[in-house]
C-alpha cells in the first residue's frame, strides 16, 4: 500500500537546506540525540522537500558509543564547518570525562567564527567549560544542576525544558530536544510545519522555554499543604546556610510544634531530618559529578566541619564521603 501523508506548504525562506552538525560525545544520550534528529527528518517528510540536512561528527571521526551501548559510525572528525551550520553537542553519562581539551578547543574556534551552538542533555556542561555560556541563560538535566551551579557561577542556570540565549541553545535532556527542534522549525518555516511534525511524533503537549523540566518537590512527593510546601522550597534554596526549624516555622506563620506535626504527618520525618537529607543528597551529587574537595562539598552543603559531614554522610549512605569519591573515580576510570 502506498503511504499517504499530508504535505505542508512552506515558503522558500532559504536558498539551501539548513545543515545541522551533531557532535556525539562518548556515552551520549540516545534519546536526546534521536529526538532532535528525527524532528528534522519528519520536517523534510512533511514538507516533501529537503529543508534540513545533517551529519554526525566526533573526536577521531570513526565511531562513538552511546550510553545504551550502541555504536554509531561518524561522518567525520572535528573539522572546520560552514558559517551557516548549526552545531548540537550531544552529551550524556560522564560528560565531564567526555569533554576533552580537543573538543573544547574546537568549540571555541567554531564559536569565534559565529556559528550557532547548542548542547543537548548534559552537554550544557561542555559549552560552559568552553566559556560559551558566560553571562547567558542555560539549562541542563536536573540531576546535574547542583554540580553545574557550583562550577559555573557565571552562567544563569534555569529549570526550563530548553533555553535559547542569542546564538546558544541548551536542553534538559530526554524529549526536551523535540521542544527545541519544534521551536527552531517554527522559526524557520512557521507554526503549521512545527505542529505537523509534532502530530507525526504523537507529541501532543509542545512545551516552551517557560515550561520547567521537573515538577516542584512538594508536588512530586504529593504535599498539598501550602505552608509545608513553602517551607520545603525555602529549605531547597538555603542548602549552604541552613535555616533553623524555628525560623522556618515563624516565616510561614506557625509554631515549631505545628511544623513538626506537619512534617510527621506528610513526610514521616522531622523537619531537621528532612533538611539533612536534602543537604546530603546535594553533597552526594557534588561528590559524584565534580572534583570539588570533600571539605568544599561539606561547606557547600551547610556543614561546619568535615568530621560532622562525614559522620552524617556515613549514617545516611553507609559509607564515607572519601570512599564515595574513591569509588566514583574507580568507575570513571573503567
Amino acid at each position: 500500500m502506498q503511504e499517504q501523508r499530508q504535505v505542508v506548504t512552506v515558503e522558500d525562506t532559504a536558498a539551501l537546506p539548513r545543515n545541522f552538525v551533531f557532535v556525539l560525545l562518548d556515552k551520549f544520550s540516545l534519546l536526546s540525540f534521536a529526538s532532535a534528529l528525527d524532528s528534522l527528518r519528519i520536517a523534510n517528510r512533511m514538507a516533501n522537500r529537503q529543508l534540513y540536512t545533517w551529519k554526525l561528527m566526533g573526536e577521531g571521526g570513526e565511531t562513538v558509543t552511546c550510553s545504551a551501548g550502541t555504536e554509531f559510525n561518524l561522518d567525520s572528525d572535528l573539522v572546520e564547518l560552514q558559517r551557516d551550520d548549526v552545531v548540537l553537542i550531544c552529551g550524556g553519562v560522564d560528560v565531564q570525562a567526555a569533554t576533552s581539551k580537543r573538543v573544547l578547543n574546537w568549540l571555541r574556534r567554531e564559536a569565534r567564527r559565529g556559528l550557532r551552538i547548542g548542547g543537548l542533555c548534559t552537554a550544557a556542561y561542555t559549552l560552559a567549560k568552553a566559556g560559551l555560556l558566560d553571562n547567558k541563560k542555560a539549562t541542563i538535566h536536573w540531576e546535574n544542576s547542583d554540580s553545574f551551579i557550583e562550577e559555573f557561577d557565571e552562567v544563569e542556570l534555569t529549570k526550563a525544558v530548553f533555553q535559547i540565549d542569542g546564538s546558544r541553545m541548551t536542553t534538559a535532556g530526554g524529549t526536551s530536544s523535540i521542544d527545541l527542534m519544534l521551536k527552531l522549525i517554527a522559526d524557520d518555516y512557521g507554526e503549521d510545519l512545527a505542529n505537523a511534525v509534532a502530530d507525526q511524533m504523537i507529541y501532543s503537549s509542545i512545551r516552551t522555554d517557560q515550561d520547567t523540566q521537573r515538577l516542584s518537590t512538594p508536588t512530586r512527593i504529593g504535599v498539598r499543604h501550602p505552608k509545608l510546601s513553602q517551607v520545603i522550597l525555602m529549605m531547597e534554596k538555603n542548602i549552604e546556610e541552613p535555616i533553623s526549624p524555628s525560623i522556618l516555622a515563624k516565616d510561614v506563620g506557625m509554631s515549631t510544634r505545628q511544623l513538626e506535626r506537619l512534617f510527621r504527618r506528610y513526610l514521616s520525618r522531622s523537619p531537621k531530618r528532612y533538611y539533612m537529607e536534602l543537604r546530603l543528597h546535594k553533597a552526594r551529587n557534588l561528590l559524584m559529578q565534580t572534583d570539588m574537595s570533600v571539605i568544599n562539598v561539606a561547606l557547600a552543603c551547610g556543614f561546619a566541619s568535615p568530621s560532622h559531614f562525614s559522620k552524617c554522610y556515613r549514617a545516611h549512605y553507609n559509607t564515607t564521603p572519601y570512599r564515595e569519591r574513591g569509588a566514583q573515580s574507580g568507575r570513571l576510570s573503567v
